[in-house]
């Protein structure tokens, strides 16, 4: 009987620890289960929320809408073969018109002698529209120009890659990613240049000079930046025209251009001496001068300012 009532004794003690614990144990799996359910539902949203601003950049980028117009934008491609000519610094001009978007870049060569928007499967099929070559001419920081070909690309958005197959030489197509990015509106340069030239243009008329000999300070900008031409020049007013004795840094200069006109040098011996006339000062004046330095000559386009806050009678 004595055991009997201590074994009930023990299994009524085990139930109510039993009891006293299964709230704890419940709580905690179901603290579990919610962690659980929340953290997934976390990565879920969190791969909902890469997934909407993809689309978000997506959207964005067809959205962008370039109004009609010129600009400047870069073109990027995939390829250390396929790229802008380094003439150019990785730009091509974008035109705009009724909302279609074409670029016109300017390659590095002749080889590549189509294009084909898409990829190279595609453009061997029948009725595609293969893109033929323009023949542009690029002029290099040293002034050396060179031609190569160009292509008119459409643009479907700015921002985003697209595909363009190439062919060259070796008559096989092969895929490429470019993309468009960077516009910038170009202003009228015609209309600015023009503006420039009317407010600072002065001729000899507007300094009132006499006829006589003077000297001014001349600047020479353009080519590859080495050459220089000695400063102040003189130069010679008569009947209101002006003619400058202009002074090279090299003894290779055979002749210069001024619009049509060709002027040879007046010196045998040193350094390249051109007189030329002189249209205005505090102006840009353009001229080319045709260098035989190097193995074969080279027309080299610069500019000449003359500084009329410099003019000073000449010595006699």
């Amino acid at each position: 009987m004595k055991r009997s009532v201590a074994m009930m004794a023990c299994v009524l003690s085990g139930a109510m620890v039993l009891g006293s614990f299964s709230p704890v144990m419940a709580e905690t799996g179901a603290k579990a289960v919610s962690a659980t359910v929340t953290d997934s539902k976390s990565s879920d949203d969190k791969k909902d929320d890469a997934k909407a601003d993809t689309a978000d950049k997506k959207d964005d980028a067809k959205d962008t809408v370039l109004e009609d117009g010129t600009y400047s934008a870069e073109f990027d491609t995939d390829s250390g073969m396929f790229h802008v000519n380094e003439a150019n610094d990785g730009k091509g001009t974008l035109t705009v018109k009724d909302g279609k978007m074409t670029i016109h870049v300017s390659l590095n060569s002749k080889k590549i002698v189509n294009l084909f928007v898409g990829k190279a499967e595609d453009a061997q099929k029948d009725g595609a529209e293969i893109l033929e070559p323009t023949t542009d001419e690029v002029t290099y920081s040293d002034g050396y120009k060179e031609e190569v070909y160009g292509f008119d690309i459409p643009v479907p958005a700015i921002d985003e890659e697209f595909d363009v197959a190439l062919i060259g030489k070796k008559n096989k197509w092969y895929d490429h990613k470019v993309k468009v990015t960077n516009p910038q509106k170009e202003a009228d340069a015609e209309v600015s240049d023009t503006k420039e030239t009317d407010t600072k243009k002065m001729t000899a008329e507007d300094l009132k000079l006499e006829d006589g000999d003077y000297t001014a300070d001349v600047k020479l900008e353009g080519g590859s930046g080495k050459a220089t031409v000695t400063s102040p020049a003189e130069f010679t007013v008569k009947d209101g025209k002006v003619t400058a004795s202009v002074e090279w840094s090299s003894p290779y200069y055979d002749y210069m251009l001024i619009g049509d006109d060709k002027y040879e040098p007046v010196n045998k011996d040193g350094n390249s001496v051109f007189e030329i006339p002189v249209d205005g000062f505090d102006y840009p004046m353009e001229v080319t001068a045709d260098t035989v330095a190097m193995s074969t000559p080279h027309e080299i386009e610069y500019t000449l300012q003359f500084d009329s806050a410099s003019i000073k009678e000449a010595e006699k």
